[in-house]
């Protein structure tokens, strides 16, 4: 793959887990959050990768050589508060959560730096990924919207895997690929259900607001796709879960990857799936084999949606259906 990939991830945290595989207990320090996880995945699968970041404090100090030992293009605002983090005990075989340290959040002089290096950043990648916050007071909604607005209108693609205001900023400037999950839809307002129907009816209100392609995530169902005005099941291999997290930024990241060397949409769909669906099976976020990758991308199917599958549903013939209830 040719090409790389701006990740913008505002708020990295440094991770400890304690997990005991054998006699002896471990203690395993890695950076983590949205973005990083993102880069990893994309790094995984090939692709180069200018992380975007702020960091601060004692754990900043830690984060710094911890993201370096990633393999990013690490680029770094240097913040006056600290940066956060959690503690988790895995030694039952479940995750334990034992402290989470949110952070403080960036100053209005932090924001400007982190915007100002990001953008330049942005500008020379095909593909920016905006990664959300840890917690949305952390950094304003607005700043992703102009973020939107300013790499879209330069040419640049943007992909993203945000919910509440921080989503609808963005597709206030319109994005190139939208992930997004049933259950943030319904908490957003933005789907009345879970059924297929009301999921759909939402994709096509987010394409209609901004969002190119879409994807929706359905927990243990295949996610749903809008690809050219059509929606489809993404049917992929069952694989058995060591770790449910970190799914839906893998595919986030396998699309962003696919993009930025040139792959068409419907390929990178595949190729996320393929990469989220592999991550479960792993302990470690945002990890996976290139090559084992490879082999499922051709097992994943999108296949039209709905019981009918050359009738498409339109969005007026969905609003008329929900008007009749």
């Amino acid at each position: 793959m040719s090409g790389h990939v701006m990740v913008f991830a505002p708020t990295p945290r440094l991770t400890v887990t304690v997990d005991q595989p054998s006699e002896q207990p471990e203690l395993h320090l890695h950076p983590g959050g949205q973005g990083v996880w993102q880069a990893r995945m994309i790094m995984s699968l090939g692709v180069p990768v200018v992380l975007c970041t702020t960091l601060g404090g004692e754990i900043g100090q830690v984060l710094e050589p911890l993201l370096a030992t990633e393999g990013v293009d690490l680029r770094v605002v240097r913040r006056d508060s600290c940066s956060g983090g959690y503690v988790h005990d895995r030694r039952d075989g479940t995750r334990q959560e034992i402290v989470d340290v949110v952070g403080a959040p960036l100053s209005r002089h932090e924001l400007d730096e982190l915007y100002n290096l990001a953008l330049g950043e942005g500008l020379r990648a095909p593909v920016s990924v905006l990664s959300g916050p840890n917690e949305p007071s952390l950094v304003p909604a607005d700043l992703y919207r102009r973020f939107a607005a300013d790499l879209g209108a330069n040419g640049g693609r943007v992909v993203v895997d945000l919910a509440g205001e921080h989503l609808t900023a963005v597709l206030a400037s319109g994005v190139f690929f939208l992930k997004v999950s049933h259950e943030e839809l319904i908490a957003d307002g933005r789907s009345t259900g879970a059924e297929e129907d009301e999921l759909t009816r939402a994709m096509y209100d987010l394409h209609a607001s901004g969002a190119e392609n879409v994807v929706v995530s359905r927990a243990d169902r295949p996610a749903l796709a809008l690809v050219d005005g059509e929606v489809f099941e993404v049917e992929m291999p069952r694989l058995e879960a060591a770790d449910p997290r970190g799914a839906g930024d893998s595919m986030t990241a396998g699309v962003a990857a696919v993009v930025a060397g040139g792959g068409d949409v419907r390929t990178a769909i595949r190729t996320g799936a393929a990469a989220g669906a592999l991550n479960v099976t792993r302990h470690g976020l945002g990890t996976g084999r290139l090559d084992t990758i490879a082999g499922l991308v051709d097992r994943v199917r999108l296949v039209p949606a709905g019981s009918r599958p050359q009738e498409r549903t339109t969005p007026d013939e969905l609003a008329d259906r929900a008007v009749d209830r």
